[in-house]
């Protein structure tokens, strides 16, 4: 199966009323978790890589190269995406090592400088044959940075839209990112709004925090990319965790990140079932 473009995966999903799972890689256990549980799923997944996690590999090729071999091996649709991503360099050497998306975050700057930095990354993007996404209005959560309380104005984000060409656009609608309780809620009115405005996919980052039948009703308002991390790192660590706790002689790293692997991949296919419209469980 070849690697995918965003547009592929959330343009169809859009139109059905159905949701796109997109989980952060951090290690290739990760990359070969989401795969597996979107195999089992039958269904296509977004694998991130975050500006973050770039910087924890101390470069984007060894964790890129990876993630996009395992991608390419993949029985289902797969694309590998750049994730909050304000580094211009950054985005270019994803552009150059074949990612199916970029999701550009000028959304520390004002709404002026955020569109012209936006449209810039778009450009780029567009002429090499992939897809853009961008924030408006600040998601809460990311190093504390973020105001919690924001909002995307629906008018506002048709015209950055329109002003810059993006593919996708991510909005702030309740959610809060690195929440290890799943207790936001969202602004579902807002939603709505939102998705008769935009003529473009919407995205839900901060899903970690968002309660299961939270994020059905987010994908029935109107969201289409739904961008979860936390709460399968929290599987994964659980996992290993419990695993170490068993057998303080335990020292094959294998015999505790193969079950947390394992433990993702089930919880992945889990996911996409419920984001493609399967009962919560």
């Amino acid at each position: 199966m070849s690697l995918a473009r965003l547009t592929d995966l959330l343009q169809p999903a859009a139109a059905d009323g159905t949701g796109v799972g997109a989980f952060n890689v951090f290690s290739i256990e990760h990359a070969e978790a989401h795969v597996a549980g979107a195999e089992q799923a039958g269904l296509p997944v977004v694998l991130q890589i975050s500006q973050n996690a770039v910087r924890y590999h101390r470069g984007l090729e060894p964790i890129a190269l990876a993630t996009l071999s395992i991608a390419r091996s993949a029985a289902v649709p797969v694309v590998v995406h750049l994730d909050h991503a304000d580094d211009q360099e950054l985005v270019d050497q994803a552009i150059a090592l074949g990612f199916g998306s970029v999701m550009y975050d000028g959304s520390k700057l004002d709404y002026d400088a955020n569109v012209a930095a936006t449209a810039d990354v778009v450009l780029r993007c567009h002429r090499a044959g992939i897809d853009a996404e961008a924030e408006l209005g600040e998601v809460g959560g990311k190093d504390g940075v973020h105001a919690p309380g924001a909002r995307t104005e629906p008018q506002e984000a048709r015209q950055f839209v329109e002003a810059t060409g993006v593919d996708a656009l991510a909005v702030a609608v309740g959610s809060s990112h690195a929440m290890t309780s799943r207790t936001a809620v969202l602004d579902l009115a807002l939603i709505a709004e939102l998705k008769a405005a935009v003529p473009v996919p919407l995205v839900l980052h901060g899903s970690s925090g968002v309660p299961d039948d939270e994020i059905v009703r987010a994908v029935r308002a109107g969201m289409t990319k739904i961008n979860i991390a936390t709460h399968l790192n929290v599987v994964f660590t659980g996992t290993v965790r419990d695993l170490l706790g068993d057998d303080p002689k335990l020292v094959d790293s294998r015999k505790y990140l193969g079950p947390a692997r394992d433990a993702v991949a089930a919880e992945v296919a889990r996911l996409l079932g419920m984001l493609h419209g399967a009962p919560v469980d």
